[in-house]
């Protein structure tokens, strides 16, 4: 049987529609934006595939078009430290290809995707040509900052609640994943993985969120009807028989 093919071979030109996902296109200059379509392309990602590997050299900075990744590294006792969701509209890895370094990080589907690559030499382009580009990947290093920080408190949290709406709070960040709107599409299962809690807790978790009018679950899905709660909200701990 012929071996399966990976996601760089899978790789292609992207869609019209695809390219209109891409949050960074609309504020560059027609030339810029002419490079940069010329030298993007797309792969089709299967669940449990790598777009990127710890110690791997940077070849491309990527971004989600549909689908849904994880950020992760493992610690030197085996554990698993889990990032960042990355769901349709984030670009990541901007730091990595800025200093043209190695990745410190595994990013992998968690579904099946679809993830767009801009080859690290035309990033740099851009940066010396377009100030819309460089305006663009500024406030993602920004935002990135800011949300690595709340990742943090995450950690320090002992209540599962908090924990998963804080979470969810950052996989609806406008700037960080435009893509995702007021719906979006993840499994508890998915979102489990995410938390580092089991589907049972999670779903305890989103019970109690939607009580409160801050989600609404439903099929496919997740609904936010209150984001700024979400981010903010004090969740008291429930006892467990």
């Amino acid at each position: 049987m012929p071996a399966e093919s990976t996601l760089y071979q899978r790789r292609r030109d992207p869609s019209g529609t695809e390219l209109a996902c891409i949050p960074w296109l609309p504020v560059l200059q027609p030339a810029e934006r002419a490079r940069a379509v010329e030298h993007i392309t797309v792969g089709d990602a299967l669940p449990g595939d790598f777009v990127c590997r710890l110690g791997r050299p940077v070849t491309y900075w990527f971004g989600v078009i549909e689908g849904l990744l994880k950020m992760t590294a493992d610690t030197a006792q085996g554990q698993t430290i889990t990032f960042s969701g990355l769901p349709p509209g984030g670009w990541f890895g901007e730091g990595t290809v800025l200093k043209r370094e190695s990745y410190r990080y595994n990013v992998q589907a968690l579904r099946r995707s679809v993830v767009a690559g801009l080859p690290v030499d035309t990033f740099h382009w851009l940066l010396d040509h377009s100030i819309g580009f460089n305006r663009f990947v500024m406030n993602q290093l920004n935002e990135r900052l800011a949300q690595f920080i709340a990742a943090r408190e995450i950690d320090r949290m002992a209540n599962p609640d908090l924990r998963v709406a804080r979470n969810l709070a950052a996989l609806f960040n406008p700037l960080l994943f435009p893509g995702v709107g007021e719906m979006l599409r993840i499994t508890q299962q998915e979102l489990a993985y995410l938390v580092g809690l089991s589907r049972q807790r999670v779903n305890e978790a989103l019970s109690a969120l939607q009580e409160q009018g801050i989600i609404r679950v439903e099929y496919g899905g997740l609904r936010i009807l209150d984001l700024q709660a979400l981010r903010t909200s004090v969740i008291p701990s429930r006892i467990h028989a």
